[in-house]
């Protein structure tokens, strides 16, 4: 009996681990039809920052609210990979009054990944993330927005929501939820860090 008490509680934490952020109401985004090319997608209409490889020829995209910790997890994970690989980090905001103010002070950073890494550790310390004005400029508020959109259209359920071209198959591939680095390695089709 006292197993039982304890496995519940124990499997779900680790469900949760696994699993991403979601939005509170998933039923708009359901009747949302897919995109047919959901990477040219997040190429052509994403707006967000790039870290990592710049001249790689094929980015990785990854949606994130700014303030879920699994995407801190996978900020993380990235890090050893940063040579091999561009990230494109596209901020979408619904689970927090925060994230569009915290989205768009990355988006308008000087040095968005210094200013990503400061966040995501304050994140993962359970302490909020960056301070952020409340007050977006409009032009940053209608990126988040139109990312948020996209997210929706692709069918996203949770975040981190991660697009790539795997660089062994060539292949679209998609990932809900945190990847530790060998597993991202390993989903991007690049050798172990």
């Amino acid at each position: 009996m006292k197993l039982a008490n304890f496995a519940l509680p124990f499997f779900a934490a680790l469900l949760l681990g696994v699993v991403g952020c979601s939005p509170q109401d998933a039923a708009d985004k359901a009747a949302m039809a897919k995109p047919a090319l959901p990477y040219e997608a997040a190429a052509a209409q994403g707006k967000g920052f790039t870290v990592g490889a710049m001249m790689s020829a094929n980015p990785v995209y990854v949606l994130f609210d700014p303030q879920c910790p699994h995407c801190g997890h996978l900020w993380e994970a990235s890090l050893p990979l940063h040579n091999k690989v561009k990230f494109v980090w596209l901020p979408v905001a619904f689970i927090s009054p925060k994230s569009a103010p915290q989205g768009a002070a990355l988006l308008s950073a000087a040095n968005p990944a210094e200013l990503m890494a400061e966040h995501e550790k304050s994140i993962l310390a359970g302490t909020g993330g960056i301070a952020a004005s409340s007050s977006v400029p409009a032009d940053l508020e209608l990126a988040i927005k139109k990312n948020t959109q996209l997210f929706n259209s692709l069918g996203g359920e949770s975040v981190p929501y991660i697009l790539a071209k795997n660089q062994r198959t060539g292949q679209v591939v998609t990932n809900t939820g945190a990847l530790d680095t060998p597993a991202l390695a390993a989903f991007l089709g690049l050798d172990q860090p």
